[in-house]
């Protein structure tokens, strides 16, 4: 009974904090003329505008200063060489030609296009909670140790 309450209440959390994203309509969303959102995940449709949660993560990781450095994470982002190689594998199986550089991840606009065409691959139910948790934790993120910073992200998106 507690876990429903749980989700209930984060499902509320949702659709207060970001109604664009809770409420994303699968048909207007993937015919979008956007150029930036065409051309953005090279070709992936994604029905979920991620503008909210991609502002909130870029307020958690950097402060929005495109030249943050922690480690081998850089940019708003904080983008892994490592996630720029995982996003020309995807392109790759995509059969597109466009490949991102590491200098990618001090661009704002590429950075983005990272985190849109990882989650169009890896969450294709637009789940918040998992683009959120897996941008911290990787693929196979453990809810616990992604906890504090899924915390910190859902503040950023009040």
């Amino acid at each position: 009974m507690k876990r429903i309450i749980k989700l209930f209440l984060f499902s509320f959390m949702i659709i207060i904090a970001c109604p664009s994203i809770a409420c994303a309509d699968p048909v207007t969303a993937e015919s979008t003329t956007d150029a930036s959102a065409s051309s953005s995940a090279e070709n992936a449709t994604s029905s979920a505008d991620w503008n909210a949660v991609m502002d909130a993560i870029v307020k958690v990781e950097s402060n929005g200063n495109r030249m943050a450095k922690r480690g081998n994470s850089v940019g708003v982002m904080q983008i892994t060489p490592m996630l720029v190689k995982e996003c020309n594998r995807i392109l790759r199986k995509k059969k597109s030609k466009k490949r991102f550089k590491l200098s990618d991840r001090f661009n704002i606009s590429k950075s983005r296009e990272m985190f849109i065409l990882f989650q169009s691959f890896y969450n294709p139910m637009n789940s918040i909670e998992k683009a959120i948790r897996s941008w911290n934790g990787g693929i196979h993120y453990s809810v616990t140790k992604t906890q504090q910073y899924f915390n910190k992200v859902m503040n950023a998106l009040k």
